[in-house]
């Protein structure tokens, strides 16, 4: 992570900040703060202090991750050379209103099947080069991470099974050449396929853009069978605040949802320097 955010910082100030360089008074120093011109859930703001602190900037005050805020609550405070806040300024944000927007959209996600007994989770559907910084806002707003990288877990995707013969085989071929340390997840599409999975020991079986009625059938014939609780089942594609409770009143495990970091929206905070000094 730090050195995506030191890539950010180059990418941003190119040969130099001529316009700070030309206007700001060479070690001017100021105050200034983060406002929230939004509501939702603060994540991120360790890592914009630590990034402050590194360029010599004190902090003098900052809100914890993972608390509510509001239009006009001050997020952070601090004090500083104002070319070097300046320089910083843009990145912080960026990041910040980002990893928020992660963070409000896991919540409000979270918040919604809270009371049945289901973990959401995100995907590696995000931006080059952030996924890490998605995943800290997915965890901040009480969203299961999922796979960090592709070292994490085996997963077994349409790709995968498109190499083999079938689901069965690709699962099959995994068991064999997998450490019993990484837990294997596949992905499936039709009832025949997550039964097979189940019986010869998926860790995780993910129903794949299966709408409520189909996975109420795979999941009543697990039962039927007395092999529901032989792997986490997993729902994913398709699935929004307007439909989640459906999936969530079967009784699956995991409902991940990619909209989560691809799609939810950064909030909106503003950097401001003290006007009167």
């Amino acid at each position: 992570m730090d050195k995506i955010i030191e890539y950010m910082l180059a990418e941003d100030e190119g040969f130099g900040d001529i316009t700070s360089n030309a206007v700001v008074e060479e070690g001017k120093i100021v105050n200034g703060c983060i406002v929230s011109k939004d509501e939702g859930i603060l994540a991120g703001i360790d890592i914009v202090r630590d990034l402050f602190e590194e360029y010599g900037v004190e902090v003098k005050f900052w809100m914890k991750d993972g608390v509510r805020i509001t239009s006009g609550d001050i997020l952070m405070s601090f004090v500083g050379e104002a070319r070097k806040i300046l320089l910083l300024e843009r990145t912080a944000l960026n990041l910040i209103m980002r990893m928020s927007g992660v963070a409000t959209a896991a919540n409000h996600y979270a918040k919604l099947v809270s009371n049945f007994d289901v973990r959401v989770a995100g995907t590696r559907k995000t931006s080059p080069a952030i996924g890490k910084f998605d995943k800290y806002g997915l965890k901040v707003g009480g969203a299961d991470t999922h796979r960090f990288s592709l070292d994490d877990m085996v997963l077994i995707k349409d790709n995968h099974i498109a190499t083999c013969k079938s689901p069965l085989e690709a699962l099959l071929r995994a068991k064999q050449n997998t450490s019993f340390s990484k837990k294997i997840e596949i992905e499936v599409e039709t009832l025949s396929d997550a039964v097979e999975c189940v019986k010869n020991g998926a860790d995780i079986v993910m129903l794949d853009n299966m709408g409520p009625t189909d996975v109420k059938e795979v999941i009543d014939e697990l039962e039927k069978l007395g092999i529901r609780q032989n792997s986490l089942i997993e729902v994913s594609g398709g699935i929004t605040e307007d439909n989640i409770l459906d999936y969530a009143d079967l009784g699956v495990d995991i409902i991940s949802i990619g909209a989560l970091t691809h799609s939810s929206r950064s909030l909106n905070f503003s950097l401001r320097i003290d006007q009167s000094q």
